[in-house]
Parts: C-alpha cells; sequence; structure tokens
C-alpha cells in the first residue's frame, strides 16, 4: 500500500505472503521473502531489504522518525539475513548474513554487524552494536560468546534454504481458487482409489524381498 507519496518497490522475483502488509516508503531485493502475518511499515521513514533474505512469519519492521537522541532513523537490512518469527526491528541495521532470532527486539540505533546473532527472545538497547561474529542474548542482550565456522555456514545456508521454501509458496499462491480446489478433489478421489485397492490387495508374505518386489513391479 501507498501511503503520502511513499510506495513500496518489491523486486519481482521476492515472496510477499499475501497477510503480510508493506506500506510506504519498503524496498525488498531479489529473492527476499516476508512471511505471513508481517508488518512492513516505511511510512516515517524508509525501509531497505537486501536479497536472499527472509522475514519471518508476524514479524514487525518500522523506522524511526524521532527519538530522544534526535535521530532519524531508517531500517536497513542486508543480503542472506534470516529473522525469526514474532521479531521487533525498529529503526536499527541488520547487516548481511545475520541472525535475529524469534522474538528478538531490536530498538532504534541498534547495529548487528555481518554474521552476528542475536539469540531468540532477546532485547536489544537503543545504540547497541553487535560485532561480527558474536551471538548476544538475554534482557538487555549482552555478549555471549563467538560463532563457530560450522555455525556460521549454517546460518548462510539456512537464508538459501528459505529462498527455496519461498519459491515453493509463491508458486502454490499463484494458483487460483478453482484450480487449488480441483486439485484437492484430484488428490482426494486417488487417495480414495489408493484406499480401496490397498484393502483388497491383502498383505505380503514375510518372505518376499525388495529385489523380488522389483522384479513384480517390472
Amino acid at each position: 500500500m501507498n501511503i503520502f507519496d511513499k510506495a513500496p518497490s518489491v523486486h519481482r522475483d521476492a515472496f510477499v505472503a499475501p497477510s503480510a502488509s508493506i506500506t510506504g516508503d519498503v524496498q525488498v531485493g531479489l529473492a527476499s521473502s516476508i512471511w505471513y502475518g508481517c508488518v512492513l511499515r516505511g511510512d516515517a521513514n524508509s525501509i531497505s531489504i537486501g536479497s536472499g533474505t527472509n522475514i519471518q512469519d508476524n514479524s514487525i519492521v518500522h523506522v524511526a522518525k524521532s527519538n530522544l537522541q534526535g535521530k532519524v532513523l531508517p531500517t536497513i537490512i542486508g543480503d542472506n539475513v534470516t529473522v525469526g518469527h514474532s521479531a521487533i526491528l525498529h529503526g536499527c541495521t541488520v547487516e548481511d548474513e545475520a541472525v535475529v532470532g524469534t522474538g528478538a527486539t531490536l530498538l532504534d540505533g541498534v547495529v548487528v554487524e555481518k554474521h552476528a546473532m542475536v539469540a531468540a527472545g532477546s532485547l536489544v538497547r537503543q545504540d547497541t552494536r553487535i560485532p561480527y561474529g558474536e551471538v548476544w542474548g538475554g534482557n538487555p542482550a549482552k555478549f555471549l560468546r563467538k560463532l563457530t565456522e560450522e555455525e556460521i555456514s549454517f546460518n548462510s545456508q539456512s537464508a538459501t534454504n528459505y529462498t527455496s521454501l519461498a519459491q515453493a509458496h509463491a508458486a502454490e499462491n499463484a494458483k487460483s481458487f478453482d484450480e487449488t480446489e480441483f486439485l484437492k478433489a484430484l488428490k482426494l478421489k486417488f487417495a480414495d482409489q489408493d484406499e480401496k485397492h490397498e484393502s483388497t490387495s491383502g498383505a505380503l508374505p514375510d518372505n518376499v524381498l525388495p529385489d523380488q518386489l522389483q522384479k513384480v513391479a517390472v
């Protein structure tokens, strides 16, 4: 939705779930995904989301027009970032391949550097900077430990996995209501036929081996 003179710009290869809300000055990059129930509100300032990033279900992304420090803060989210379910990001920056855990809150001026991680349920106070490769957690969030190289690789792969999953959801969402209902009826029909077939086919003897089954099928 537009607001004032501001309109969202969403890459044609991004996935936006039908129940998500994107308003105002919001940019969503290539292969990024905005999941069910998310709210991205770029009315008082801008929101920028890079490529391959996933903003998971029920998360909220907003901006800061003014605060106690007098700073005007957009929200900037880089490439291949994972933002877990029900997270809140407000006037902050999350750099490439970082992870924001489920239910975490990032307040004005927070910077999460590349490959850093905010643990689930954490509250990151204003103007906190989380350095490269570190895990922070708690309320208020504090340094916990360094990420291992394996964890950094896993987090990067997680973003890639969400890109693939988003493609499947996008394909299903692109189907018309009639097409969806037809496919549903078709599946029920064949499931019923399979059930009848299984009820009349009888059980296989215990001594039938897998290679013999393959020969029978051929």
